[in-house]
């Protein structure tokens, strides 16, 4: 599976025209691959659970995981810069630049 796209500042991910906030560049890559593994084994136990089973705790996992990762809460740029996570990329300053990379795909 490739990678999606990554805006030119590398702050998202585009996955089906949404901007999704990428992990932060300054993690160290042990690190984030810890951090990735504690994420897919909370999603799993989630997706494992017994129907009708409390899944708050594995919630609170991903939670966690995605917010260590920076991909949740705070934004990991001190530039001042507006958080557009789960904007549709037509609707922000990375319009011109998607529609240019539409084209050429």
């Amino acid at each position: 599976m490739s990678e999606p796209p990554k805006t030119p500042d590398g702050r998202y991910i585009v996955v089906d025209g949404t901007l999704w906030r990428a992990t932060r560049p300054d993690l160290e890559p042990e690190r984030e691959k810890e951090l990735v593994r504690d994420l897919m084994d909370a999603r799993r136990a989630i997706g494992q659970a017994e129907y009708g089973t409390d899944v708050t705790a594995h919630r609170r996992r991903v939670d966690e995981a995605k917010r260590a990762l920076g991909e949740r809460g705070p934004v990991w740029w001190n530039d001042g810069a507006p958080d557009f996570n789960r904007h549709k990329v037509e609707n922000t300053p990375y319009a011109e630049w998607w529609a240019e990379r539409k084209d050429q795909v």
